[in-house]
């Protein structure tokens, strides 16, 4: 079967009893094979076996015009040779990728060429950089191909915004500038997803959510580093001194406005940069519940309303963002006041889960006949206050929820009056 007719890639399959094989097959891109293994990216993918012998004696001698094979051996990436990347500058950033998933190390002159290939990035379609990407954050670790990508000037060349982060100076406790900051969220939001299961009773039903497809590739689980990622990315702009103080006012909100931005020249899907524009905008809004002396059932389901799918997102990213104002272990953090407040909001989110799935005591047509109002804003005004007192068990009838509207609407009763 035919996999790219205009580079002449096909699959034979082939079936031996109840076995079944697959092989790929491609024309040669140069007149001979050991002239089309020096064409390729990295030694350790220039190494073929011829198939005659092979299948005829069971014996295959190694084709190595480049040396792969000490260099796999020495667990080290090194170009083919200098001209591979002007032929397609996307192999820089797969050159980071595959050193972080096989653990090998990038030789000296492959760095330094990678360094003076990172302009030509901007030559290679959004698509095929999104997936090298979203390759590279699928890895357990990707916080380290992140942190090379920075060093050889990739990442910058991709998201020029993240430059003036590095110069951008925090006040204490932070104990990082904005980028290295950042970066340690990335790395911190890994150590949770890794260390889930001996954190929390709900694990199982995270490691769920955040294996969530967003489209292209991508989940909630590379979503959540890439918020980490740039949750901070509006600091430099917003920064103020008032009374001597280091201020960053709005930065969550102009943030979110450069989050949207940099998702879509990534090509993102559109359901992916929405959740992406909702975490940066409320990245802050976890801490802020936890300044109170007690998150009330109000607050909390207004929390999880909100914020809908992304709540426990945002919930993984709040930690890690307080983990990395220190370099703090986050398993530290799961046991500070932080991390309580974050295990008592996902308790609560299950609690209230189960409520919302029972059905709505009063519909529209039902509150437009009631208050004699036209289809418009105020009825959903009213059916969301419906919903909110009917899930926190202050209405169990449609009878009650339409009075405690009627009340609502005339005054007798308010928010403050309510309580929790």
């Amino acid at each position: 079967m035919a996999l790219d007719e205009e580079r002449g890639a096909g699959r034979i399959v082939v079936k031996d009893g109840e076995r079944e094989y697959q092989v790929d097959v491609t024309d040669f891109r140069a007149p001979t094979l050991e002239a089309d293994l020096r064409a390729r990216d990295f030694s350790v993918n220039a190494i073929a076996v011829p198939v005659g012998p092979l299948v005829r004696d069971g014996i295959g001698r190694l084709v190595d015009p480049t040396g792969g094979v000490a260099d796999l051996a020495r667990r080290r990436l090194r170009l083919c040779g200098p001209g591979v990347l002007a032929e397609d500058p996307l192999r820089a950033l797969r050159g980071v990728r595959l050193a972080v998933e096989l653990g090998f190390t990038l030789d000296a002159e492959t760095r330094r060429a990678l360094r003076r290939a990172a302009p030509g990035l901007r030559t290679v379609a959004p698509e095929r950089v999104r997936e090298e990407l979203v390759r590279l954050l699928g890895l357990p670790r990707a916080s380290r191909g992140l942190r090379e990508m920075d060093r050889l000037g990739l990442l910058e060349t991709l998201v020029p915004e993240i430059a003036p982060m590095k110069s951008a100076s925090q006040p204490k406790p932070h104990r990082f500038s904005v980028w290295e900051h950042s970066l340690k969220t990335v790395e911190a939001a890994e150590s949770l997803l890794a260390g889930l299961a001996a954190l929390t009773p709900y694990a199982e039903e995270l490691a769920a959510h955040v294996a969530e497809p967003l489209g292209d590739g991508l989940t909630r689980r590379h979503l959540l580093k890439l918020a980490a990622l740039f949750h901070d990315i509006a600091k430099p702009q917003t920064r103020q001194v008032i009374d001597g103080r280091i201020r960053f006012i709005g930065h969550d909100l102009e943030g979110a406005v450069l989050a949207r931005a940099i998702g879509r020249r990534l090509k993102l899907s559109g359901r992916a940069v929405d959740a992406l524009e909702r975490l940066v905008r409320h990245h802050l809004r976890p801490m802020h519940l936890g300044q109170v002396a007690e998150v009330t059932r109000r607050a909390r389901y207004r929390f999880f309303r909100d914020l809908g799918e992304e709540a426990r997102d945002l919930l993984l990213l709040a930690l890690a963002d307080a983990a990395a104002v220190r370099g703090d272990s986050p398993i530290a953090v799961w046991r500070s006041p932080s991390g309580r407040l974050v295990a008592d909001l996902l308790s609560g989110w299950r609690e209230d889960r189960t409520q919302a799935a029972t059905p709505p005591l009063v519909r529209g047509e039902e509150v437009m006949a009631a208050f004699g109002l036209p289809p418009g804003p105020e009825v959903g005004r009213l059916l969301a206050l419906a919903r909110e007192a009917q899930d926190l068990g202050q209405v169990s009838t449609r009878d009650e929820a339409l009075a405690y509207l009627a009340a609502r609407r005339t005054g007798r009763l308010t928010e403050e009056a309510e309580g929790s």
